[in-house]
């Protein structure tokens, strides 16, 4: 890399820093940290839910998949579109017309609300245990796009360095800095793959006539993938929208019910067609440059995650490098910071709510800034372990919607307020996908263990319901004399 596009880069995450240190003066309390004052447009937030559930994670993801399976990978942000919209039309309305939610901060104070406490905490450990491995898998996708594109950089000190700068950022700032940020960034990580990326690949391996010479023609197809593979990304990306803290923290932050009903549309339309197409299209640009033996130290045994970054690196000039290498940093970051926000404001809120709830301003926000480092540099520990981005995005996903989905449909939209059948349905549902995906058994047909963990949870609650409702004292009816 050449030492512009590295002074480029250098300047882009200190303006980053900058922007974390602005509103680290300018929040008040938790207020301002969790969600953003409760004020922020439909815009801002639409572009920061995109650039949250697609971020970097998703855009290196979906390079692997357009690598590996051509254009059938963008699938996997359909389901991304279908829950945005879907939660758009029955989730919000039911969360922003309620006054009892008017002042939450978190998800599982829903659940509490709908439960009684002790839900809310076994919710609260759920959603943190998920968010701690999504944040991984996003500096995992930062450390990735780093080592391929710096040649001197080996993957753990990529690590090291995305780690540092995601989670010193976060901490300052809070959500503010978070959706502000993400919108600025959204915007230049789609125009730099519109205007430059996706031009300066189609170019470099020759146009159409050598792709479609290159790649067989199942590559161009939108069937060269399982029925089991679109199953199992619906079963744990649609409901995600259901159960996401980030999300919620948005719904939250949001103006109004119409506002955010707004920004989940602009967030559906962006992950599906917008952003699907080009990180898939950049990945088969990727596998056509490997199979034409023109890209350096790549080979179609690679990981496929890392043709990407490969790519980029190796066929955009000084200068546009940065630029890229900071968009799609940015998008890393976009996801990491909203993550480890949630892990926060999870544990904060919801497992200290009681010590906290007696604190000045000053002291909510130091200990909320002490505990989000915390979160992060164990989320930075647990990325160290893995090696595949998706993989560790996808369990996360699979773990909360398996202990919570069944929970919150029940009480937001039935109104059943049992919560032994809620504990004891998020306890064995989320246990379940956990341990098979542990265990890395082969599942039956090849589905995800999140679809078991999900059927579990859907039984106990059911049963134990049943079983309640039997037992429980039957009025006394005295007739008339």
């Amino acid at each position: 890399m050449h030492w512009i596009d590295l002074v480029i880069f250098v300047v882009y995450m200190l303006v980053m820093l900058g922007v974390g240190f602005h509103f680290m003066r300018k929040n008040t309390g938790q207020e301002d940290y969790y969600v953003g004052g409760r004020r922020i447009g439909s815009w801002h937030i639409g572009l920061s839910v995109v650039a949250t559930d697609v971020g970097g994670g998703f855009s290196i993801g979906l390079g692997g998949l357009g690598f590996a399976l051509g254009l059938s990978g963008s699938w996997m942000l359909f389901t991304g579109l279908l829950g945005a919209w879907i939660a758009a039309v029955l989730l919000i309305p039911r969360v922003k017309s309620d006054p009892a939610f008017s002042k939450f901060f978190t998800f599982p104070q829903i659940i509490g609300h709908l439960y009684n406490e002790k839900t809310a905490k076994v919710a609260a450990i759920i959603c943190f245990l998920g968010y701690l491995g999504f944040t991984a898998s996003q500096l995992l996708a930062g450390a990735k796009l780093a080592s391929g594109t710096f040649e001197a950089l080996d993957i753990s000190t990529a690590l090291l360095i995305m780690g540092v700068i995601a989670v010193v950022y976060t901490v300052m700032g809070g959500l503010k800095a978070v959706i502000y940020t993400d919108t600025v960034q959204w915007i230049i990580l789609m125009l730099g793959l519109m205007l430059i990326g996706i031009p300066m690949a189609y170019t470099y391996v020759g146009g159409w006539e050598e792709i479609e010479a290159v790649l067989p023609p199942e590559f161009f197809s939108f069937s060269n993938l399982e029925w089991q593979d679109f199953v199992n990304w619906g079963i744990t990306i649609i409901p995600i929208w259901f159960v996401g803290m980030t999300l919620y923290q948005r719904i939250f932050a949001a103006k109004d019910k119409k506002s955010a009903q707004k920004a989940w549309f602009i967030a559906g339309l962006f992950e599906w067609p917008i952003m699907a197409f080009m990180g898939v299209s950049l990945g088969l640009l990727a596998r056509v440059a490997v199979e034409q033996g023109i890209l350096e130290g790549a080979s179609t045994g690679m990981d496929p995650e890392m043709g990407l970054p490969i790519l980029l690196s190796q066929i955009l000039p000084a200068g546009i490098l940065g630029l890229m290498m900071s968009a799609y940093f940015s998008a890393v970051l976009s996801t990491a910071d909203s993550c480890l926000m949630a892990a926060s404001g999870n544990f904060t809120t919801d497992l200290l709510g009681k010590f906290t709830s007696k604190w000045s301003y000053k002291a909510e926000m130091r200990i909320s800034q002490f505990i989000t480092l915390l979160i992060g540099l164990f989320a930075l520990l647990l990325a160290w372990q893995m090696n595949e981005v998706l993989s560790l995005m996808l369990y996360s996903y699979a773990f909360m919607v398996s202990g919570l989905l069944v929970p919150v449909v029940f009480g937001l939209f039935f109104g059943k307020s049992n919560a032994k059948a809620a504990i004891s349905s998020m306890v064995l549902g989320g246990g379940l996908t956990a341990s098979l995906t542990f265990l890395n058994w082969e599942m039956p047909l090849g589905l995800d263990p999140n679809i078991f963990g999900l059927i579990l949870s859907l039984l106990s609650f059911l049963i134990i319901e049943k079983i309640d409702s039997n037992t429980q004292p039957k009025p006394q009816i005295y007739a008339k004399i």
